[in-house]
C-alpha cells in the first residue's frame, strides 16, 4: 500500500530560511543605499563640527613675545608650535574609530561597500573639522602683533603645519573596519555539508 505523496515530499519541499554558505536569509531586507549614505554623512558632519570646536578649544598654542622687531618665540614655546597638529590627529583618530566602528557594524549587510561609505564619511568629517576649527580659531598673527605692546604674549594662530593630520580620520575609520571585518569573518558560520537526502530523490514506497 503506497503512502500519501504529500507525506513523502514534505521534508524535501520545505523552504530553507538560510542562504548559501551560511549567509543571511533570502527574505532579509537590506537598508536602502540612500538611507545608509545620508545617515553616514549626517553623523560625520555633526562629528566634524564638534571635533572642530574641540580642536579650537583644547589645542596648545605657542606664544610670541612682542618686542621692537615684532614677535619672537622662545625655546620653550618652540616645542608647542606643532601642538595643534597633534591635537587634531588625536581627536580625529579617536572620533573616527568610535563612529567608524559603529557605522560599519550597522552597515555590514552592504558588504565591502560599507567600508567605502564609512571611509567617505571619515574624509568629510576631517574636512569639516578643519574648516570649523579654522573658522573659530584662526586669527592672523601680524595684525595682532602690531596691535600689541612690547612684552605682551600673543598666541600663534590655530593652523595645521602639514596636511598629514587630516588623514587621521581616514586611518582610524579604515583600521576599525578592518578589525571588525576580520573578527566577524571568523565568527560567521560556513556551510560545509549538504543536508542529508536533499540531493537524492526519495525511493518510491510500494
Amino acid at each position: 500500500m503506497s503512502q500519501p505523496e504529500s507525506f513523502q515530499s514534505a521534508p524535501y519541499g520545505a523552504p530553507s530560511s538560510v542562504g548559501s554558505l551560511g549567509g543571511a536569509a533570502v527574505g532579509e531586507s537590506r537598508m536602502p543605499w540612500a538611507k545608509a549614505v545620508v545617515v553616514t554623512v549626517v553623523v560625520f558632519l555633526v562629528a566634524g563640527v564638534v571635533a572642530g570646536w574641540a580642536w579650537q578649544q583644547f589645542s596648545p598654542l605657542a606664544q610670541y613675545t612682542v618686542d621692537d622687531r615684532g614677535g619672537e618665540l622662545g625655546e620653550e614655546q618652540m616645542t608647542r608650535i606643532f601642538g595643534p597638529d597633534g591635537t587634531f590627529t588625536a581627536i580625529g583618530f579617536v572620533v573616527a574609530v568610535v563612529l567608524g566602528g559603529a557605522l560599519f557594524w550597522w552597515l555590514r549587510n552592504h558588504g565591502p561597500w560599507s567600508v567605502a561609505i564609512v571611509a567617505l564619511g571619515a574624509c568629510l568629517g576631517s574636512g569639516v573639522s578643519w574648516g570649523v576649527g579654522m573658522l573659530l580659531g584662526h586669527d592672523p598673527l601680524d595684525p595682532r602683533l602690531r596691535a600689541a605692546h612690547v612684552g605682551d604674549l600673543v598666541n600663534a594662530p590655530l593652523e595645521l603645519h602639514t596636511w598629514t593630520p587630516l588623514v587621521s580620520w581616514l586611518v582610524g575609520a579604515a583600521l576599525i573596519c578592518a578589525v571588525i571585518a576580520a573578527a566577524t569573518w571568523r565568527a560567521e558560520p560556513v556551510a560545509t555539508t549538504s543536508q542529508p537526502g536533499a540531493s537524492e530523490p526519495a525511493p518510491p514506497v510500494h
